[in-house]
């Protein structure tokens, strides 16, 4: 049974600014790949971090809205720690 989820994913944009847009659709893509359905896509746009998070001071927050099956979940974190442009990922159920 699908469920809708709500995934906040922070891309390391580090020498890539130019190509922000194109990143965060290259994640939804493979957010499908995995068999979700996107629903909404979100940019929140660049944060600090509190602390340097691996040598990194801020990265660009985006908030992904998809229905999946409870499978896919696990399948996508292997996927995307794969993806050097995602710095963190955190998935839950809306």
């Amino acid at each position: 049974m699908k469920k809708n989820y709500e995934g906040v994913i922070v891309l390391n944009t580090t020498g890539r600014e130019s190509d922000i847009d194109q990143l965060v659709q290259e994640v939804g893509r493979e957010i499908e790949d995995e068999g979700a359905s996107l629903e909404q896509i979100e940019q929140i746009g660049r944060k600090e971090f509190a602390y340097n998070a691996r040598k990194l001071a801020s990265g660009h927050y985006v908030n992904y809205h998809f229905q999946a099956e409870p499978t896919v979940i696990a399948k996508l974190q292997e996927r995307l720690k794969l993806n050097s442009a995602v710095h963190l990922q955190h998935y839950q159920v809306r």
